[in-house]
C-alpha cells in the first residue's frame, strides 16, 4: 500500500469517525433534552428499513457506473459525456427516491406543509405578493408563509408558481423538475473543471460526480435545482474568462448569479467561489475588462427587477433571522451542529470526497507560491492546483455558512449546492471503483435504511 493511499484512508477513517460521534452525541442529547429537533441526528429522518420500486434501478445503476463509469468518462467524446453524464445523474437520482415509491418520493415531497406548494394560490396576483411578501415573513405576522417560503426568497416560489401557470401543476411536475434540473449540475461541474483546470481532471471527476451520496437528498429538494443554478453561474462564469464564451458567458453568468440570490439568501456565498474562477483567470479579465463589466451588469439584472416590484430583499432577510431565532434555530445547539453538519457533509459527499479533500490539501500544500498558469494556457500546467483552488474555494463558502450559525441541522439538503463542487476532488484519487463502490454503498445504505425528511 502506497503512503498515498493509506493516507487518504486515514482520511476517510476520521470522516467516520466524525460521523460516528455526531450519531451517538446527537442521539443522546435528542434523547435527553430534545433540542436537536430531528429524529435521527445529524440527519432529518427516521430509522425505518424498507425496499421499493426504485431498489432494483439504483442497484443496477450503481454497479453499471462503478464497473464502466471511469472506462466510459475516459474514453467517450466530450459532449457525449455531458449528456451521459446527466443522463445518469437523473436515473441515479430518480431511481432512488423511487426507493420511497413515486408519491412519498417524488410526487408528495414539496406539497407538505413547509413546501412552496402549499401557497401558489396566494400568487394569483404576482406584484401584489411580492410587495406584501415581507409582512407574511415572521411567525406571529398574519398567515405566515411556511417554512420553506418564508426561508428563501420569492424567486424560489415563482419557480414553481410558473410551473403550475403552464400547466405542469401538482407534485410530481414540481418533483420532476427538481430532479432533471437538479441533475443538470454535474454537467455544470464538469465544464467548469475542464475549462479551469484540464479535461483529463474532469472526465476523472465525472463518475463521482454522477454517483454522489447526495442524490438521495436531490430527488426531489429545490435545493438541488438551486444548486444547478448556481453551477451553471460559475460555468458560465469559467466559460468567459478562458476565452470561450466571453462575452455571452458574462452576461449569463451575471444573470445565474443574481437569481441564485434571489432562490436562496445563503448561496450569496457563491460570491467566493466566482472569486476564485476570477483569479484563476485573472489574465483574461486584464485583457478583456467587458468581463467583470457584463457580469456586474447581468448580475443586477434579478434584483432590479425584484427590487422595483416591490420586493426588499434586505428587509426580508432581516426578517428571516428573526424568525429563524423565534423557531427551530433558537433551540437548536450551536455547540453541537457546528461540527456535526460536517458530519452532514460527508454523508452527503461520501467518504471519496474525504480522501480527496486530503489531496486537495496536498495539492495546495506543493504548489504553495508558485504562480499558477493561465487556464487558457496550451501548456495547461498547474491544472491540479487551479482545481484544488477551485474545490478549496467552495469548501471555504460552506465552513462560512457553517459558523455563521443559519445552518443549524439540514445541510444534507441545504448545502446541496456547495456539496457538488468538492466532489471534483476525488479527481485526485487512484482506484478510483473502490472509491466509487464506497460511494454508491452509502447512498444506497442511507435510502434504505432511514426515511429521509427531504
Amino acid at each position: 500500500m502506497t503512503r498515498d493511499l493509506r493516507r487518504d484512508l486515514y482520511a476517510a477513517g476520521a470522516a467516520v469517525l466524525l460521523v460516528t460521534a455526531a450519531v451517538l452525541i446527537g442521539h443522546h442529547i435528542q434523547h435527553t433534552h430534545h433540542t436537536l429537533r430531528v429524529d435521527w441526528p445529524p440527519l432529518l429522518g427516521s430509522w425505518g428499513p424498507h425496499v421499493g420500486p426504485g431498489t432494483p434501478a439504483a442497484v443496477v445503476v450503481a454497479v453499471a457506473t462503478v464497473g464502466y463509469g471511469p472506462a466510459l468518462a475516459a474514453r467517450l467524446p466530450w459532449r457525449a459525456l455531458l449528456a451521459a453524464a446527466w443522463g445518469t445523474a437523473t436515473a441515479w437520482i430518480l431511481s432512488l427516491a423511487l426507493i420511497d415509491d413515486w408519491q412519498r418520493g417524488v410526487a408528495g415531497r414539496l406539497t407538505t406543509r413547509h413546501e412552496y406548494l402549499q401557497v401558489i394560490d396566494r400568487f394569483h396576483d404576482v406584484p401584489a405578493t411580492l410587495r406584501d411578501f415581507t409582512h407574511h415573513i415572521l411567525l406571529e405576522s398574519p398567515d405566515n408563509w411556511p417554512a420553506h417560503v418564508a426561508g428563501h426568497p420569492p424567486a424560489a416560489t415563482l419557480t414553481f408558481v410558473l410551473l403550475d401557470r403552464i400547466g405542469l401543476r401538482g407534485g410530481g411536475w414540481a418533483g420532476t423538475w427538481c430532479v432533471a434540473v437538479g441533475a443538470a449540475a454535474c454537467v455544470a461541474v464538469l465544464v467548469a473543471v475542464r475549462a479551469l483546470a484540464d479535461e483529463g481532471l474532469a472526465r476523472r471527476a465525472a463518475p463521482f460526480l454522477v454517483l454522489a451520496p447526495a442524490a438521495v437528498w436531490m430527488g426531489t429538494s429545490a435545493d438541488a435545482y438551486f444548486a444547478a443554478v448556481a453551477a451553471w453561474s460559475v460555468a458560465l462564469l469559467a466559460l468567459a474568462v478562458t476565452g470561450r464564451r466571453v462575452r455571452s458567458g458574462a452576461l449569463g453568468s451575471g444573470l445565474l448569479f443574481g437569481l441564485t440570490c434571489y432562490l436562496s439568501y445563503g448561496l450569496t456565498l457563491f460570491a467566493l467561489v466566482g472569486a476564485a474562477v476570477l483569479l484563476l483567470g485573472r489574465g483574461r479579465v486584464r485583457e478583456r475588462p467587458e468581463v467583470l463589466v457584463l457580469l456586474l451588469a447581468g448580475a443586477a439584472v434579478v434584483p432590479t427587477a425584484f427590487t422595483l416590484a416591490g420586493f426588499d430583499w434586505w428587509e426580508a432577510y432581516r426578517l428571516l433571522v428573526t424568525r429563524y431565532h423565534q423557531g427551530a434555530g433558537g433551540i437548536r445547539p450551536y455547540g453541537y451542529w457546528v461540527w456535526a453538519n460536517l458530519a452532514c457533509t460527508v454523508l452527503i459527499t461520501g467518504l471519496a470526497t474525504a480522501a480527496g479533500l486530503r489531496r486537495t490539501g496536498a495539492t495546495l500544500r506543493r504548489h504553495r507560491g508558485e504562480s499558477l498558469a493561465r487556464p487558457d494556457d496550451p501548456r495547461r500546467s498547474g491544472a491540479d492546483a487551479r482545481l484544488a483552488l477551485l474545490v478549496a474555494a467552495a469548501l471555504l463558502a460552506l465552513l462560512v455558512a457553517d459558523l455563521s450559525g443559519m445552518s443549524k441541522a439540514e445541510t444534507e439538503r441545504i448545502w446541496l449546492p456547495f456539496a457538488l463542487w468538492l466532489l471534483p476532488a476525488c479527481a485526485f484519487l487512484t482506484r478510483p471503483r473502490v472509491w466509487l463502490a464506497a460511494q454508491a454503498a452509502l447512498a444506497l445504505l442511507l435510502n434504505h435504511l432511514l426515511l429521509t425528511g427531504w
